[in-house]
């Protein structure tokens, strides 16, 4: 099934601040050298609507029900789908559906945060203890540390789903406190010292939940509510935790287990406490184009704290993936970068991604996850959106966008 949809977007004028710079921190290991920006940016180009939809055809063939794209441009915006978003029904994949995006919830928690930190309430610098004593046994972690994955903090997650599905079942309808979860985390090795190389972890995120609820006594469905979703009118964004149900239309997803050729798990209903302010926020695929081009866009932080945002280090040795404060940066094939945010939990991978100015935007869902295949499969939605047709591949480049998956995955 395929629909086109038109619609545009409109962005407000950039704010204006003094810029934020990190300090240099001693570490264990070396950290990445710091990428302030990324290169000289390519011509835009036509989408290739017809690639976003061999991507996503190539999603259901390894193995998602269904899967979608959004892509946002000058000219409007432009739908693609495949597959069904409820295997029980048979309904086919609806662009209107909301759905479970992951750790695209890290960027809201980000912006809340840096916002934050200009009205003064929060320090990038300061010591993540200083705002939650007994939180943590190491005073040199801080708050930058925690948004750019630099704090040594081990992912709990990769514990709790060694086996896929038993683990989910497990924590499928348990409540958990953010402690809780950091305690998890401290019951095992450090991955670095703080400041040292980038690893991904989930505590860090949680850790941030409990900073902007510290700093503004304020559950993070509230502060989301206020800060982002209203005065964007993001009208099917939501955090709902711990309810386990997704309100309205929306689609389904499908985890895949560990054991080759067994049933899909239908994963739609969970608490999602495990993840809280690291991956439950649900959206749509206009919401998160919405968001992410606002942010880039300039109307969700001053100036200055963009820019920091922005400023990336290396995630891993391709040299074309990155992170900064809470945010990726993916530079393709064509020599266009593109800045938002993977998002994977159980039965749904999701990709939110739009140019440095903002004005192009792609959003990509596919309802499975534990499918590595899948998961790289969607990423090339990027590659035929905001490359086009007839891009011109830089040497050495990949040919694809290859998969970051937030959870453990048997790939």
């Amino acid at each position: 099934m395929r629909l086109t949809i038109e619609r545009r977007l409109t962005l407000g004028a950039a704010l204006l601040a003094v810029a934020v710079a990190a300090p240099p921190v001693a570490a264990a290991a070396p950290p990445a050298r710091a990428t302030p920006t990324a290169p000289a940016a390519a011509a835009p180009v036509a989408p290739d609507l017809d690639g976003i939809s061999r991507a996503l055809r190539n999603t259901t063939a390894a193995g998602a029900p269904g899967a979608m794209a959004r892509f946002t441009g000058p000219d409007g915006a432009r739908v693609r789908t495949e597959g069904v978003q409820d295997r029980t029904t048979g309904a086919a994949m609806d662009p209107r559906s909301r759905f479970r995006a992951g750790s695209v919830t890290k960027t809201f928690s980000s912006v809340v945060l840096l916002q934050l930190v200009a009205e003064g309430r929060i320090d990038l610098d300061t010591p993540v203890t200083t705002y939650l004593p007994g939180a943590l046994p190491d005073a040199r972690i801080t708050v930058r540390h925690l948004l750019t994955h630099r704090s040594g903090l081990s992912d709990y997650t990769n514990a709790m789903f060694a086996k896929t599905v038993p683990g989910f079942e497990a924590v499928r309808n348990r409540v958990f406190g953010y402690q809780e979860l950091v305690d998890l985390s401290l019951s095992e090795p450090r991955t670095t010292q703080p400041g040292g190389a980038y690893s991904y972890s989930n505590t860090n995120f949680v850790l941030v939940g409990m900073l902007i609820e510290k700093a503004t006594g304020n559950p993070v469905a509230k502060e989301y509510e206020r800060r982002i979703i209203k005065p964007l009118k993001l009208r099917n964004t939501m955090y709902v935790h711990p309810a386990t149900a997704i309100k309205g239309r929306h689609v389904r997803g499908y985890l895949h287990p560990d054991e080759a050729g067994a049933p899909l798990v239908d994963s739609t209903e969970q608490t999602l406490s495990w993840a809280q302010s690291a991956g439950a926020m649900i959206s749509d695929e206009t919401d998160l184009s919405t968001f992410m081009s606002a942010l880039l866009g300039g109307r969700l932080l001053p100036a200055g704290l963009l820019d920091a945002m922005l400023t990336m280090t290396p995630t891993d040795a391709t040299g074309t993936r990155f992170y900064g404060l809470g945010l990726r940066r993916y530079d393709l094939t064509c020599g266009t970068s593109v800045y938002g945010h993977t998002g994977t939990v159980q039965g749904f991978y999701t990709y939110a991604f739009t140019t440095r100015d903002g004005k192009r935007s792609l959003t990509a869902m596919a309802n499975t996850s534990n499918r590595g295949a899948a998961n790289t499969a969607l990423g090339g939605t990027l590659e035929a959106g905001f490359c086009g047709k007839k891009s011109t591949v830089k040497s050495g480049a990949p040919a694809a966008v290859a998969a970051e998956a937030d959870l453990p995955e048997n790939r």
